[in-house]
């Protein structure tokens, strides 16, 4: 007999937030008018080094395909976990045999664990960070309120590989304690991983927010630095 979940929404006083893809990334239009970044888009500078020289080693082709791949997975399973998540009787239906395989790796997880669900999807922003996102799961985690975000992993994952994973969650409960007024602390990463049990990393907010501020800071000297090339540019 499948779990069914409690839930406890909490009104944000809006339902959703508009996303744009731009040249730069992704910026989110929010309810008082202002346009912040993705959090994601902004943490892309702690890793992209590291992207860099793995599509170097394997070739653009090749990296491409990876990818899409991953991404397609990512979403199909993240899908899932959403509906699952929801109470939703039909969560499985018309699911490839791969994606309900690496559903089914991390439900115990969730059975036993995640005791209450608060928030799925939801959007969010902070105008002390000036950014935006939309964070996977806000629960009760062993007994405790947190930011729970669900990855997936062709290979086991180090701790020290996954530190931008750590800074975005730190973002959402920053975002989230800004929305509502109730603090979080805990961060759960939850890493599918193909043909291994799945990964679970447990975090404490303030221990990342320092490097959020340090990826947020790397960003915009790169963004103004951008601008000022453009505005240098000879005019025709």
């Amino acid at each position: 007999m499948r779990k069914h979940f409690k839930h406890s929404p909490v009104d944000l006083g809006y339902d959703d937030l508009v996303a744009e893809t731009t040249d730069s990334g992704r910026i989110y239009k929010c309810p008082d008018g202002s346009s912040f970044n993705s959090v994601t888009t902004v943490l892309k500078v702690l890793s992209e080094d590291a992207i860099q020289a793995w599509r170097k080693r394997v070739g653009p082709d090749v990296a491409n395909q990876i990818g899409v791949r991953a991404a397609n997975r990512g979403t199909a399973v993240h899908g899932i976990i959403e509906r699952y998540l929801d109470n939703d009787v039909d969560y499985d239906k018309e699911v490839m045999p791969d994606v309900l395989s690496t559903f089914k790796d991390v439900q115990h997880i969730l059975d036993e664990r995640l005791s209450e669900i608060i928030a799925l999807e939801a959007p969010l922003y902070s105008t002390h960070l000036k950014l935006a996102g939309r964070v996977d799961c806000v629960g009760v985690f062993d007994g405790k309120l947190s930011i729970v975000d669900f990855k997936t992993s062709r290979k086991l994952k180090k701790h020290e590989w996954i530190t931008n994973y750590f800074a975005q969650e730190a973002a959402y409960a920053i975002m989230w304690e800004e929305r509502t007024n109730t603090p979080i602390t805990q961060l759960v990463t939850i890493i599918a991983v193909d043909n291994e049990q799945p990964q679970v990393f447990i975090e404490h907010r303030d221990k990342w927010t320092d490097l959020l501020f340090k990826a947020k800071s790397i960003y915009e000297s790169r963004q103004t630095g951008l601008n000022l090339g453009e505005s240098n540019e000879p005019r025709m």
